[in-house]
């Protein structure tokens, strides 16, 4: 039997810095993504391979290699069976002359795989689960801190990652509409930090371009996202008519009729707009049917991270609070602040700033300066100075409090609180 070594396999492990031990290793977890069973692959399998003596692995290891390393079998040196290989191999007795060899055969490996040699490049679903790992880190990150220019900078580098990966190599129909999802994932949160900090003009451009790749990608749960956001960001700009215009594409989408989860949000930000436009039996039915299409909504569906990260019953009160609160009704914008804050998660510190600020204003809009104040207090210094929607949330409040309370102990508190924010910032 021929043993012909493997040189193209050893080259891409030399490259990529893989012992026998841990390409088995990443094989084993590429072989269970794509059937659901884990591999058995260990060292002495792949060294086996790299000697030569298998020189064509089974179909599901050939699919397991490309997951992994983005090439075809050939690419990496295997020969199906019936097959010679196509050239002898080198001498290996000079150990110096063997390096040479191996970081030659480097050179190949990585011309193959380049941009300007697509046919070489494999583009699949690894790299669409590693995209979409990390946008789940995004998503982790925005609820802790909100509103940064790191985080808007961080999803738009990413979203031009996935884009560049378009012209990388070959791919599925499903893969590349799939990296045109994740581009538009990582600019809808890009557009949601720029909301979230009050860079409205930025937060636009963001959606335009979220808009397009959404298009592009034929995904209906990250166009329903991006619609949503957008009538979010007309609702903060002021501008409520086109809020609802924004919302009702989002609730239009198929998604919403399939499944009651989509409905329910869609309904619940369009509470938040009403209550801007001052429509109060509209907000009243709102709700209702938001809570009634969430419990419809089947809680072991699959869902895309981004909404399952985030809407559950604590954002339904936080949403209609805001309602409530734009519409004056402040008993009742403090009992959904409260249920808010009783059922929000533990990660979710920028909800739990907002809510609690909101709470702040509903109470001292029911002429309770002390309540306010000490609810007011309780918010974190790092979200009352580097959160945009806290900080000026907090800053209206401070002037709603010396305007009710002028001179009082409780202002007097107050304004010694945020001067300590200030002075440790």
């Amino acid at each position: 039997m021929d043993t012909t070594r493997n040189q193209l396999l050893e080259a891409w492990m030399y490259e990529h810095g893989h012992s026998s031990s841990t390409l088995a290793g990443a094989l084993n977890s590429a072989l269970e993504r794509l059937t659901g069973r884990p591999g058995r692959f260990d060292g002495r399998t792949v060294r086996e391979w790299r000697s030569g003596r298998a020189r064509w692995p089974h179909a599901a290891t050939r699919r397991a290699l490309e997951d992994v390393t983005g090439l075809s079998p050939a690419a990496l040196g295997f020969v199906p069976r019936g097959r010679a290989p196509s050239a002898p191999a080198p001498p290996e007795e000079d150990p110096m002359k063997r390096r040479s060899i191996v970081a030659g055969t480097v050179a190949v490996v990585a011309a193959a795989a380049a941009p300007g040699n697509a046919a070489a490049r494999r583009i699949g679903m690894s790299d669409i689960e590693r995209l979409q790992r990390t946008f789940a880190d995004v998503i982790a990150s925005d609820h802790r801190h909100g509103g940064q220019v790191a985080i808007e900078r961080r999803a738009v580098a990413l979203a031009t990652e996935a884009l560049n990966l378009q012209n990388a190599g070959s791919a599925t129909q499903r893969v590349r509409s799939s990296l045109y999802a994740c581009a538009a994932s990582f600019r809808s949160s890009a557009m949601w930090a720029a909301i979230d900090g009050r860079r409205y003009s930025e937060a636009v451009g963001h959606m335009r371009e979220a808009q397009a790749l959404a298009e592009l990608s034929g995904d209906q749960a990250i166009k329903f996202r991006i619609w949503s956001h957008a009538g979010s960001l007309y609702r903060h700009m002021g501008r409520p008519a086109d809020a609802a215009a924004a919302n009702d594409v989002a609730r239009g989408l198929y998604i919403t009729r399939r499944d009651p989860l989509f409905a329910s949000l869609g309904i619940a930000r369009q509470m938040a707009i009403q209550g801007v436009m001052q429509d109060r039996s509209g907000l009243r039915r709102a709700y209702d049917q938001a809570q009634e299409a969430m419990d419809r909504a089947d809680p072991g569906a699959y869902r895309p991270v981004w909404l399952l990260a985030f809407y559950d019953e604590a954002e339904l009160h936080s949403l209609a609070l805001s309602a409530h609160l734009s519409l004056g009704d402040y008993p009742a914008a403090e009992y959904h602040a409260h249920r808010s804050l009783a059922a929000l998660r533990p990660y979710m510190l920028r909800s739990r700033a907002i809510t609690t600020s909101r709470l702040a204003h509903a109470q001292l809009a029911q002429g309770d300066p002390d309540a306010a104040t000490r609810t007011a207090m309780t918010v974190s210094k790092d979200a009352a100075t580097h959160h945009a929607r806290v900080s000026r949330m907090l800053q209206e409040f401070g002037s709603a409090l010396r305007a009710t309370a002028p001179g009082s102990p409780t202002a007097h508190a107050w304004t010694e609180h945020t001067a300590a924010w200030r002075a440790t910032t």
